[in-house]
């Protein structure tokens, strides 16, 4: 059997004060859910939860830092690799396909 799975997503919101940016959050989390029919033909369902965390942005600049997570993998090359492997595709996929 299949693991639940939640999708965490990052993104900038544009507001005036917490409570228009809150709301623009979770308009955004609910207009995101969607139902799909996986490879095994089966429902999958990704359905907005609620927001988890806003942080002030008092000015943008380049190299600021808006996310950081220490994960702790029992096999270090593994993980390596994988990041590796997410650079190179994101590589590919920004290149036009002719």
């Amino acid at each position: 059997m299949q693991k639940p799975q939640f999708d965490e997503h990052l993104r900038m919101i544009e507001a005036e004060n917490f409570e228009q940016a809150f709301l623009k959050a979770r308009i955004l989390g609910i207009n995101s859910e969607d139902s799909v029919i996986n490879d095994n033909h089966g429902p999958v369902k990704w359905e907005f939860v609620n927001i988890v965390e806003l942080r002030e942005v008092e000015t943008l600049k380049d190299g600021l830092e808006i996310h950081s997570q220490v994960r702790e993998i029992e096999e270090a090359s593994n993980y390596i690799n994988y990041v590796h492997n997410q650079a190179a595709c994101m590589q590919l996929a920004s290149r036009p396909a002719f």
